[in-house]
C-alpha cells in the first residue's frame, strides 16, 4: 500500500489542543494521555511524541519519549501505545507504522520500545498496530501479570478475605472517597511509610502531584480512605476510565492489616462501580520485565476475585 500521504509532526506545545480533542475520540481514551496529564512530569523525560497525518486529517497519535538511541512509547506511562480513531483500518496502521519506522531511521533511532494497551481497557478492538509491529519484526520482549476483577461476574473471594471484610467493619471503620488536599497528604504518608518499610523507596507521585492531578481530573482520579479512630489506616488511589477502574496505589500499615481496612476499601470500590464499569484492574505483580512474579502480591490481588490480564512490550531493533 502507498503510503506517500502519511506524514509526521513531532509534538509541541502548539498542537495540545488539538492532540487532547483527538484523545477524547480515540478507541482506547484514557486520560493519562491528556497533555494535561503528561506533562506533569515534562521534566524528567524528553518529549518526543509524535501526531500522524494522512494528507490533512490527523488519524493517530503516539505518546512518547526519547532516551538516547531508543523512542519509548511512554516511559513515565504504565503503557502508550499508538492510538487512532474508529474509523481507521489494518492497512492505514500498516502504512503508519512503516512511515514511523522511516522517520527513525531518519533520526537516528535505533529500537522501539512499545507498551501495548491492554485490551480491557479498548473501548472497541484496537490491536492493529500491535499486529504490524509484529509484521515489521517486533519482537515480544516483556509480558507482566496484572490481576483483573470482573465486577459484574467477580470470581468467589475465600473465606479469609471475607472475614477480614466483616472484621473492619464490627471495629468500626469508615471507608470514604476524600477530596482535599490533606487526604492525599495523609494517604501519600502513608504509602511512602509502607513503601520504605517494605522496599526502601517512595511513592512515585508526591503528595503535591496527586493532589494536582486530582484536581485536573476530579472526575476520573479518586482516593477511597479507610478511617480508623480519625486516622487513615488504608487507602486506594484509583484511575477511573470508560469501562476500567484502576488501583494506581493501595496502602495499609498495620494496624490497617490487622482489621481488615484495605479489604474494606477494595470491597466497598467493587460495591460502588459493580453496575457502571466492567473491569477493576490491580496493575501488575512482577519485577524484571515480567521474569519475576512477586507470589504474595498476587496472591493478595486474586483473593478479591480477580485473575490474570497481560500487559505486552515489544521492541523493534531497526
Amino acid at each position: 500500500m502507498d503510503n506517500k500521504c502519511i506524514h509526521i509532526k513531532k509534538y509541541d506545545a502548539s498542537l495540545a489542543k488539538q492532540w487532547n480533542e483527538f484523545c477524547r475520540e480515540v478507541k482506547t481514551p484514557l486520560f493519562m494521555f491528556d497533555r494535561n496529564y503528561m506533562d506533569y512530569h515534562s521534566n524528567r523525560f524528553v518529549d518526543h511524541s509524535l501526531l500522524f497525518y494522512e494528507c490533512d486529517k490527523l488519524i493517530a497519535i503516539l505518546p512518547a519519549n526519547e532516551a538516547e538511541d531508543k523512542l519509548i512509547s511512554h516511559g513515565g506511562l504504565t503503557y502508550g501505545g499508538l492510538l487512532f480513531d474508529r474509523s481507521v483500518k489494518q492497512h492505514t496502521i500498516n502504512d503508519v507504522i512503516r512511515e514511523l519506522i522511516s522517520y527513525m531511521n531518519n533520526k537516528g533511532f535505533r529500537e522501539l520500545i512499545y507498551k501495548a494497551i491492554p485490551h480491557i481497557y479498548h473501548e472497541q478492538p484496537a490491536e492493529e498496530a500491535v499486529y504490524s509491529l509484529f509484521q515489521a519484526g517486533a519482537v515480544l520482549s516483556a509480558v507482566s501479570a496484572s490481576t483483573v476483577v470482573k465486577l459484574s461476574d467477580p470470581i468467589q473471594m475465600p473465606k479469609g478475605r471475607k472475614a477480614q471484610i466483616s472484621r473492619a467493619r464490627r471495629e468500626g471503620v469508615s471507608v470514604s472517597c476524600l477530596a482535599e488536599k490533606q487526604d492525599y497528604e495523609r494517604f501519600i504518608e502513608l504509602e511512602n511509610e509502607v513503601l520504605t518499610e517494605r522496599h526502601g523507596i517512595k511513592a512515585v507521585h508526591t503528595a503535591e502531584e496527586l493532589f494536582m492531578l486530582h484536581e485536573r481530573f476530579s472526575d476520573k482520579i479518586h482516593l477511597f480512605g479507610a478511617i480508623y479512630e480519625d486516622k487513615m489506616i488504608a487507602g486506594t488511589v484509583i484511575y477511573e476510565y470508560g469501562q476500567v477502574i484502576h488501583t494506581q496505589y493501595m496502602a495499609s500499615n498495620s494496624q490497617g492489616r490487622q482489621i481488615g481496612a484495605l479489604d474494606l476499601a477494595i470491597a466497598t470500590i467493587k460495591e460502588k462501580y459493580r453496575d457502571s464499569k466492567l473491569w477493576l484492574d490491580f496493575g501488575i505483580s512482577t519485577e524484571e520485565d515480567g521474569k519475576v512474579l512477586n507470589e504474595g502480591l498476587i496472591a493478595q490481588k486474586e483473593g478479591f476475585g480477580g485473575r490474570t490480564n497481560v500487559y505486552e512490550l515489544w521492541t523493534l531493533k531497526l
